[in-house]
């Protein structure tokens, strides 16, 4: 729901009974105060936050437990403003379909000050005229709602598929149990029907811990959620503590292409791209079917573009320190010994420039995941 009144649970209370949570259960106990680390940081970063850390923020956090650091992250404005975008592109609503109305923008900044859930959110999307627009149609429209919001099949639901049909016409029917009577009706029932937050809650974990949840322990954390759609947080933060998402630090994960993008820019420019740089260029990778050799173009239009921070060779006085940061700030590791060897004994070629470097690591395969 939407409150007028600043509903305390995303900042205090779901951190303090997460935290509670995590001393009772022993999956969440799982080295939450380890040491972070320039991988696990930058991991860590890119999940929740949709970009590696500013240099600033690797000085704050290395070194410094994982449950610091989420206490920090989550439910912050950036947190919830990411969160934002990856519904928006879960439910295709990019380009053209993106929402523009000023209290649609406004969506994640109440979500950060606790004025809105999660699920009041979802429920504002499918009543924009964006999602009426991507989804025209009483068949698509209920197909859509069904599927995204529920995880129905609708080849096995046909009966309520014609009853949201119905009602999406003006008519009368009987949609997963409730009398409805028109659209709203239908976006309503499908949003806080309880096949809705277990459905959240199951995309949720696969986004954050990037591997499909224990259904039983999901089960029980969506019947939670579903009464009480403000323990949110707080179930996010056990994830994020749990031994599998530590197993999730082991591992590398594909950058979807708005992750790449925002991650280049970071790690270049120290900022983010202005939704005018983004939105182009994350439309042209996702036009293709292997985006991976226009991300490489990408990388060398910033490297040549003069606004990326790039020191001037005579000025590395130690190459092989200089290379051994790359490899930790950009691809989240400690270079080997033969990588070293190689690496400095290009840089020390007289037509090598440290761009050439960079170059050399973000075109890289590894570069591509995280």
């Amino acid at each position: 729901m939407e409150n007028s009144r600043v509903h305390v649970e995303p900042f205090h209370e779901a951190v303090s009974g997460a935290q509670q949570s995590s001393v009772q259960d022993p999956s969440t106990k799982a080295r939450p105060a380890r040491a972070l680390a320039h991988g696990s940081l930058r991991t860590t970063f890119m999940d929740l936050v949709g970009r590696p850390p500013y240099e600033s923020e690797y000085e704050r956090w290395l070194g410094l437990g994982r449950d610091k650091l989420l206490d920090a992250l989550l439910g912050s404005e950036e947190f919830w403003g990411h969160w934002w975008s990856e519904q928006l592109y879960y439910f295709l609503l990019v380009d053209n379909f993106q929402p523009i109305a000023r209290a649609t923008k406004e969506i994640p900044d109440k979500l950060a000050v606790g004025r809105m859930d999660y699920r009041t959110a979802l429920h504002r999307i499918a009543l924009t005229s964006s999602f009426d627009q991507r989804n025209p149609g009483s068949d698509t429209f209920v197909t859509v709602v069904m599927e995204q919001f529920c995880g129905l099949v609708v080849q096995k639901n046909r009966r309520d598929l014609e009853s949201g049909k119905r009602a999406y016409d003006g008519g009368k029917g009987n949609f997963l149990g409730t009398i409805v009577n028109n659209q709203a009706e239908v976006i309503e029932v499908c949003v806080n029907h309880s096949k809705a937050s277990k459905h959240f809650l199951a995309r949720e974990y696969q986004r954050l811990v990037h591997a499909p949840g224990d259904k039983k322990t999901l089960a029980n954390q969506a019947r939670r959620l579903h009464r009480d759609p403000w323990k949110y947080l707080a179930t996010a933060r056990d994830w994020l503590l749990s031994e599998e998402y530590s197993q999730r630090l082991e591992r590398l994960e594909p950058k979807s292409n708005s992750l790449f993008l925002n991650g280049l820019f970071v790690d270049l420019l120290d900022r983010l791209p202005t939704e005018e740089e983004l939105d182009p260029m994350r439309t042209a990778l996702d036009a293709l079917a292997d985006p991976r050799p226009l991300r490489s173009v990408v990388v060398r239009l910033l490297l040549d573009s003069g606004r990326a921070k790039i020191p001037e060779k005579d000025t590395i006085t130690d190459p092989t320190r200089w290379i051994g940061d790359k490899y930790q700030r950009l691809l989240g590791r400690e270079a080997t010994g033969e990588e070293l060897r190689v690496f400095v004994g290009i840089f020390h070629q007289p037509d090598c420039r440290p761009a050439t470097i960079l170059y050399a690591l973000l075109s890289h395969p590894e570069y591509q995941n995280y």
